[in-house]
């Protein structure tokens, strides 16, 4: 019996394995993007260097879907020190973490073949890679899914209440990570009704999954009066809409083929004659898109990384179907396996190697940052349009060494929020005047103002002062206004470009 536990143990590795070290190799590649972080990147950075009060207090306000990652990553950032590579390492081993867990879930419910090679397509999907090296809790939320799917499994084929348990508490750090991870709940929900396990099977998942959800209810009830946190989120275009149909068509298609349907022999006693790879995978790459898109109608809420999760169901198909192939053509699936992963990251190689340069993200703080440095000491005082923008002085406050914050009234980490509370207009008005040279830190192209703020910053700088440079820096823009006449070389519209200009969110 031990010689027979080892072997299943040594199955599992030698399985897993391959899906592991390939999203981790991929997720170290370029780690560090050029040396650059994103303004999405920049809020994890802050928040992190908050106390656990201050993270309290921060998250009563704004971004309690972040709470958890928030606190986690304030602990990796004090046994580690802060980097960009401690930053992103947890997404990297999560990642790794969440191919290695397909791989186990696919062998589960199919074979051992199609195990690896779907943990081994979900290590090469795009958006996979892309939040792989992401200071967000995206891949996190992805391993937490996989695991409670991989968990699901586990307990309809040997129900007890150890495993139940366990998915109930996986679930509930997926939703405490972001609770549109609970989609992927109402995936399983599906899945229980096609495989109709019995009666205590099915009490038994819906105790766990209603534990779950009533312990994740007061992140959604008070991320409900922080909806205008996701107002930048642009209504369902049909670029989208036919992307999620591809996907959810896919793997529908590959559900039709017997490695998806062939039933699952479990070591209970009452056989699952319904349980098998397809009930597990479409739901699971159906529910969330789909269920997110038709919320979307309603309320834009569709972002791809809300459902990063999706793919894990793509994958398992996609694993089906690399092993079909691989018996039809009577290949050695050791042999086949690599040349499939090694073509697909060649036809990605292009985009592969964007994602991991600057380029790739909407912006970039640090290289706006030191833009500021460069000019900070010819300046008295700095302004933000909008004030999300004096995130580039949070993640970098050497560079504004000097500088007066003429529109602040109240710090962030005072305030409990993200970006501090600005002085009413009139003092901002009086505090621009006293001053010589304002830098002001904003988006590419033409200034825009949506608060009343921002309208005054936006006038006074129009009507007493000259812009003497302005310099558009990896997606942020970097502006010398002087008062009265310009005494420097360059014109008002000269600008140093070190990337393209590409317009960005509010």
């Amino acid at each position: 019996m031990r010689y027979l536990g080892g072997t299943v143990r040594h199955g599992r590795i030698s399985i897993c394995t391959g899906p592991a070290v390939l999203a981790l190799a991929l997720g170290l590649w370029g780690i560090t993007r050029e040396h650059s972080m994103w303004r999405d990147e920049a809020a994890t950075w802050q928040a992190a260097h908050r106390s656990l009060p201050e993270i309290g207090h921060l998250v009563g306000q704004v971004d309690v879907v972040h709470g958890l990652y928030y606190a986690v990553m304030h602990g990796v950032f004090a046994l580690f020190g802060d980097s960009l590579v401690t930053l992103r390492l947890p997404s990297v081993l999560a990642t790794a973490t969440a191919c290695g867990l397909t791989a186990l879930v696919g062998a589960r419910l199919s074979t051992g073949v199609a195990g690896t090679a779907a943990g081994l397509a979900l290590a090469v999907v795009p958006a996979v890679q892309e939040h792989a090296q992401e200071g967000r809790s995206y891949a996190l939320v992805l391993a937490f899914v996989v695991l409670a799917t991989w968990l699901l499994v586990s307990a309809l084929e040997r129900p007890d209440a150890r495993r139940w348990a366990g998915y109930a508490a996986a679930t509930l750090i997926a939703a405490w990570l972001n609770w549109f991870s609970l989609f992927a709940l109402v995936a399983h929900g599906v899945t229980m009704v096609c495989v109709r396990p019995g009666r205590t099977r099915l009490a038994r998942w819906a105790l766990a999954a209603s534990g779950a959800v009533t312990a994740a209810l007061p992140v959604i009830l008070t991320s409900r009066h922080q909806s205008s946190q996701v107002s930048w989120i642009k209504p369902l275009g049909w670029s989208t809409v036919l992307g999620v149909l591809i996907t959810v068509a896919v793997a529908a298609l590959c559900t039709r083929l017997p490695q998806a349907r062939g039933r699952v022999r479990p070591r209970a006693q009452e056989p699952l004659t319904r349980l098998n790879l397809a009930v597990v995978a479409l739901p699971l790459c159906a529910v969330p898109q789909v269920g997110l898109a038709l919320i979307s109608l309603v309320k834009p809420l569709y972002v791809t990384r809300y459902v990063l999760f999706a793919y894990v169901g793509l994958a398992l198909l996609i694993g089906v179907l690399l092993a079909t192939i691989a018996a039809r053509l009577k290949t050695d699936a050791r042999a086949l396996l690599p040349v499939a992963v090694t073509l697909a990251l060649l036809a990605l190689l292009p985009f592969e190697l964007r994602l991991r340069t600057e380029e790739s993200r909407i912006d970039d703080v640090l290289s706006a940052a030191a833009r500021v440095g460069d000019v900070r000491d010819t300046a008295d005082g700095v302004l933000y349009i909008p004030a999300a923008r004096r995130d580039t002085a949070l993640v970098s406050p050497h560079e504004f060494a000097g500088l007066r914050d003429l529109a602040l009234a109240q710090g962030p980490v005072a305030s409990g929020t993200l970006k501090g509370i600005e002085a009413a207009p009139h003092d901002i008005e009086r505090a621009m005047l006293g001053a010589r040279r304002i830098v002001l830190v904003t988006d590419p192209g033409p200034l825009r103002a949506d608060t009343v703020r921002d309208l005054t910053k936006q006038r006074v700088l129009r009507t007493r002062f000259v812009r003497c440079s302005a310099s558009v820096v990896r997606g942020r823009q970097v502006d010398l206004y002087e008062r009265g006449t310009c005494h420097r070389t360059e014109g008002p519209d000269a600008l140093r470009t070190s990337s393209a200009r590409r317009g960005a969110r509010g």
